[in-house]
């Protein structure tokens, strides 16, 4: 799930053929080829580590922001914040009717894509969005990418979707967003420059014309963590309990 949507799939399909040629030669008694497969597998190793850093610091992070220690009210602060931030930008610019295109990262990284924008990582704001869209702007053409609830990056390219179900009336902007959740799990939120619509796309699905309430639930619901798993979760109740005792002193 970590490395689906990034380059390292390709090398890690290496990986695979490697091992398969190093049992398969094992198995038929080549030797030769089986001294090499192990040689390429014994250095395999440091090199994986170098190949694949963003990948393992990726995992890492997801681990440290696992439901393990639960989500800190300082991480639903700024979900609650970016989701707001969000309803701002989609208001105004629904009505507006500027075309946008927003991309948030899930657990699938998106660093494919992030290379391809211009690096901001900036605070989410509804005013930021809003300029980042408005039309005949450096930055306006393309995908901005939410990472970690900041701007990682505006001007991004996403992958076009070649489904025969997206309807003829959608332009590239739904086709970016419904192929960006074909390879990964990140949320995409369309605002169309022709009617305003707004549209979601998550998990190859696409819901389209929400409304305010609408989407607004939606978002709720996937990007800021529930209560009742922070009150099934005993360490997350610890570190609530310090961080009140904390606060009185």
């Amino acid at each position: 799930m970590l490395i689906r949507g990034t380059k390292a799939v390709q090398l890690f399909k290496g990986v695979v053929i490697i091992i398969l040629i190093k049992v398969l030669s094992a198995w038929l008694g080549l030797h030769t080829v089986s001294w090499i497969m192990d040689q390429i597998i014994n250095w395999g190793v440091i090199g994986a580590i170098v190949v694949f850093q963003p990948e393992i610091r990726r995992g890492l992070e997801h681990l440290g922001r696992s439901s393990l220690f639960g989500a800190s009210r300082r991480q639903n602060e700024d979900e609650k914040k970016l989701v707001a931030a969000l309803d701002k930008a989609i208001q105004y610019m629904s009505k507006r009717r500027i075309g946008a295109l927003i991309s948030i990262q899930m657990n699938t990284g998106l660093e494919d894509y992030i290379e391809t924008g211009i690096d901001l990582d900036a605070e989410v704001t509804g005013e930021l969005l809003i300029n980042i869209f408005i039309p005949n702007t450096p930055l306006h053409d393309g995908a901005v990418i939410i990472r970690n609830n900041k701007i990682a990056v505006a001007a991004a390219y996403l992958p076009l979707s070649e489904s025969n179900l997206i309807p003829k009336e959608l332009g590239t902007r739904h086709r970016a967003a419904v192929g960006i959740s074909e390879v990964t799990d990140a949320l995409t939120i369309v605002v169309s420059e022709e009617t305003g619509g707004v549209t979601i796309t998550k998990n190859s699905e696409l819901i389209r014309d929400l409304s305010q309430e609408d989407y607004l639930k939606f978002l709720k619901n996937e990007l800021i963590p529930k209560e009742d798993e922070r009150k099934s979760n005993p360490i997350a109740q610890f570190f609530d309990g310090l961080f009140k005792g904390g606060a009185k002193h």
